[in-house]
C-alpha cells in the first residue's frame, strides 16, 4: 500500500512523524507531502530520513523527471492521509482551491482521503470549519464526527488537538479509518 501523508502547518505536525512510523509498521510505503507552513514545525530531512523518499514541498521544484509530479503521485497512491489537517487546508479542500502541492494532489486524486483535523477548540467549533468538514464528508472524505464541538470543559484539551471529545453524542473518539459512523 502506498500512502501520501500530507503534513500541514500547526503544532501537531510533530505527531506526523509518529503517524509515518505507524504506517510503515503496518507495511505501508509512505510519500510525505509537506506544506510550507508544515516545514516551519518539522523539517523535510526528518521525514525523508524516516520515509526513505524525498519529501515533496513545492509544485514547481526543478527536476529531471518529466512527469507531472502531482498527477504521478495521485495515480500511484492507495490513500491520501492528511495529518494534521489545519482549518486552512480543510477549507481549501472543501472549496476546490488548489494553490500548493497538497491541495493540487487532493483535487487530482481518486484514492480514498482521510483527514485528521488539528486546531484549537474555537477554530474546530467555528461554523465555517464545521461546514467545510461536512462538505468533505459529503464527498466521501473520512473525518472525525462533529461531536468535537460539544461544549464540555473536560473535553476542551482534546478538541484543541482536533480530536472529538471522548464523551457526548458519539461516545468515543474515532480511530484511523473510522468515519465516526457517518
Amino acid at each position: 500500500m502506498i500512502v501520501a501523508l500530507g503534513v500541514t502547518g500547526c503544532i501537531a505536525a510533530y505527531k506526523a512523524v509518529e503517524v509515518l512510523r505507524g504506517l510503515q509498521k503496518r507495511g505501508a510505503s509512505v510519500r510525505v507531502v509537506l506544506t510550507r507552513h508544515g516545514a516551519e514545525f518539522v523539517t523535510p530531512l526528518t521525514f525523508q530520513a524516516i520515509s526513505g523518499f524525498p519529501v515533496i514541498q513545492e509544485m514547481f521544484e526543478p527536476t529531471d523527471d518529466p512527469e507531472i509530479k502531482h498527477i504521478q503521485l495521485a495515480q500511484s497512491i492507495d490513500l491520501l492521509l492528511v495529518a494534521p489537517a489545519t482549518a486552512n487546508t480543510l477549507a481549501k479542500f472543501a472549496n476546490g482551491i488548489a494553490d500548493d502541492f497538497l491541495s493540487t494532489l487532493y483535487i487530482s486524486n481518486t484514492a480514498p482521503v482521510l483527514v485528521a483535523p488539528a486546531m484549537n477548540v474555537e477554530m474546530w467549533a467555528h461554523p465555517a470549519t464545521r461546514e467545510n468538514v461536512e462538505r468533505l464528508r459529503d464527498r466521501g472524505v473520512l473525518a472525525p464526527p462533529q461531536c468535537a464541538t460539544e461544549d464540555d470543559p473536560a473535553d476542551r484539551s482534546a478538541a484543541r488537538r482536533g480530536c472529538p471529545p471522548a464523551s457526548g453524542p458519539c461516545g468515543r473518539r474515532p480511530v484511523v479509518g473510522d468515519a465516526g459512523g457517518s
